[in-house]
């Protein structure tokens, strides 16, 4: 926890002054600038991008957080098939407050597995039967040989699912069911969040709250750690089915109708089987950005 707290303050300091200056520059646009023209007509393609800096941390053990230095925004959308930043779907209904589609996506677990760092620990018993590391060298005990701690490799699973976007008067709300198609994990996921924005001439803002739950086969293929992966370092452990919790904020000040200053951020509490895994570090994911964003 004293790391992320310190994390967080120094990224809050790496941004605070960049959105300084845009609220200062609203405060004076308000009695000066007009409103944010009306959005061109809908297009097929949507196009954007994201310059700036922001990281997402890695609960992962040995694993370092992923820095985030370009975000790409790229989708195109069809009659009834339609294409979103790595989701191939195919609409089912759209009615003017609700639509409804079939969804083949990525697991999004998996990215975590790509940024690890293999270490060397030396360990040995304590007095009540748990591992603890020993010191290189210690006078009058042997140093045990180090023990290579390097967390296992897993595979991205192609899950199809259902999606429903609805649109209601104090928000808009998603709902999400997927199952592993490709045989991966054999588990399945359900989500659903709620997000309402808010607009001030050229300030928008848009807090979330979301919760899901992840099955047993899901959690335990990524985080759980069999017989044949366990050593000293990392035992064998099961992780169960769970319900991480999710909030976040994203905010734009429109300097004009295609280009803004994005900022955002995300926390998610990990449910406790996968917290409590000895391949979680952490018991929490958080992520933030803040840059300039173009929209084509």
């Amino acid at each position: 926890m004293l790391r992320f707290e310190m994390r967080v303050r120094e990224n809050i300091l790496k941004i605070t002054a960049l959105w300084a200056l845009c609220a200062l520059a609203h405060a004076q646009d308000m009695a000066t600038s007009p409103a944010v023209p009306p959005p061109p007509p809908e297009r097929h393609w949507r196009l954007g991008a994201a310059f700036g800096y922001g990281e997402r941390s890695n609960p992962l053990i040995q694993s370092e957080d992923i820095p985030v230095i370009v975000d790409l925004d790229i989708a195109w959308f069809g009659k009834r098939w339609f294409f979103d930043n790595g989701d191939i779907g195919f609409t089912l209904s759209d009615r003017p407050r609700s639509t409804t589609s079939l969804v083949a996506r990525l697991n999004s677990d998996r990215v975590f597995f790509g940024k690890t760092n293999t270490r060397y620990v030396n360990f040995a018993y304590t007095g009540n039967g748990d591992f603890a590391p020993l010191p290189a060298t210690s006078e009058g005990a042997p140093v045990e040989a180090p023990i290579e701690v390097e967390p296992p490799d897993r595979d991205y699973a192609i899950e199809l699912g259902v999606e429903s976007l609805i649109d209601v008067e104090w928000g808009a709300v998603t709902l999400r069911a997927f199952h592993d198609a490709s045989n991966t994990h054999g588990g399945y996921e359900l989500s659903a969040d709620f997000s309402r924005r808010w607009t001030v001439r050229r300030l928008s803002f848009a807090p979330m709250l979301g919760v899901s739950y992840k099955s047993e086969k899901l959690n335990d293929y990524y985080w759980g750690v069999s017989e044949r992966e366990a050593n000293v370092a990392c035992p064998a452990s099961h992780a169960g089915g769970g319900s991480p919790l999710e909030g976040g904020l994203l905010a734009n000040y429109y300097l004009s109708p295609n280009l803004r200053v994005a900022l955002s951020f995300n926390y998610e509490r990990l449910s406790d089987d996968v917290a409590a895994s000895p391949l979680a570090e952490d018991d929490h994911v958080f992520a933030y950005f803040s840059g300039l964003a173009w929209t084509f």
